[in-house]
């Protein structure tokens, strides 16, 4: 059921343009929604670099996954390499 909730978000775009375009078969876009759209795609990729960048560990540490020891959970960190 989460996977045709994530398909129907991603195609929820392209429906909405197909629709557009129906209903508008001999209009384009205008220039200033596709400079937004420009906007809007570069802010999304300097968002992803920016995460990525800020939340990635120091230098010479290797990143260890969350484990079981015993019963209990040892939580994800950074260690230094060996």
């Amino acid at each position: 059921m989460p996977y045709l909730l994530e398909l129907l978000l991603f195609l929820a775009p392209f429906a909405a343009y197909g629709l557009w375009r129906k209903l508008n078969p001999n209009t384009e876009p205008s220039t200033v929604l596709l400079v937004l759209a420009g906007i809007g795609v570069a802010l999304m990729l300097a968002g992803a670099v920016w995460f990525g960048l800020s939340r990635s560990g120091p230098p010479g540490t290797t990143y260890v996954p969350a484990h079981l020891e015993g019963d209990r959970v040892e939580p994800g960190h950074a260690e230094p390499r060996r």
